[in-house]
C-alpha cells in the first residue's frame, strides 16, 4: 500500500468509493474531480497497485490557515478492517505540517461511533488533545440532516 496525493484521474474512484460506502454524503462526481485538483495538497489517497483504495479529503481553512479542516474519509469496502483510515490521517498529517498546520477539524454526527474512534485514535497516536463541541444542528439543513459535532485535535 502507497500514500501519494490525488492527481485528477482519481476523482472518478474517490466518487466510487464514497458512493459505495452508502453512509458518506455523496457529492457530484465533478465536486471530487475538482478536489483532486484543488485540494491535492491537502488530501490523500491510498494505492495499491496505483488504484486508489481509500482517501481523506480535506483543506485548509482560510480564517485558520494552521488547521486542516478534514471533509471526508473513505476506505473500499475491500480494504476495510486495515487501519488503512488511520494510516492516512497519520501520513497526511504529516504532510501538512511541513506546510505549518497543525490542527486538524472535522465535522461529525453524533451516531458515527466509528468515526469518532477514528479521530480519537488519531489523537491518542500523535498525543494530543481532542475535543468535541456542537456545530450544526438539523435545522441548519435543508433536507433533515443529523446533527454534526465539530472535533479537532491540537
Amino acid at each position: 500500500m502507497q500514500f501519494r496525493r490525488p492527481q485528477i484521474s482519481d476523482g472518478v474512484r474517490l466518487w466510487e468509493i464514497a458512493r459505495d460506502t452508502e453512509v458518506l454524503d455523496l457529492n457530484s462526481s465533478y465536486a471530487y474531480v475538482l478536489w483532486c485538483r484543488d485540494f491535492a495538497d491537502t488530501s490523500i489517497v491510498a494505492t495499491v497497485d496505483d488504484r486508489p483504495v481509500g482517501f481523506v479529503t480535506g483543506y485548509r481553512r482560510q480564517s485558520a490557515p494552521d488547521t486542516l479542516m478534514v471533509w471526508q474519509v473513505a476506505v473500499d469496502s475491500e480494504q476495510r478492517g486495515r487501519r488503512i483510515a488511520g494510516r492516512m490521517l497519520h501520513a497526511l498529517l504529516d504532510d501538512v505540517a511541513t506546510a505549518g498546520i497543525d490542527r486538524l477539524e472535522t465535522t461529525i454526527s453524533p451516531d458515527n461511533t466509528a468515526s469518532i474512534a477514528l479521530f480519537t485514535g488519531v489523537a491518542r497516536d500523535r498525543d494530543r488533545t481532542i475535543t468535541r463541541q456542537d456545530l450544526f444542528s438539523p435545522n441548519d439543513f435543508p433536507e433533515g440532516h443529523e446533527a454534526e459535532d465539530l472535533y479537532s485535535i491540537a
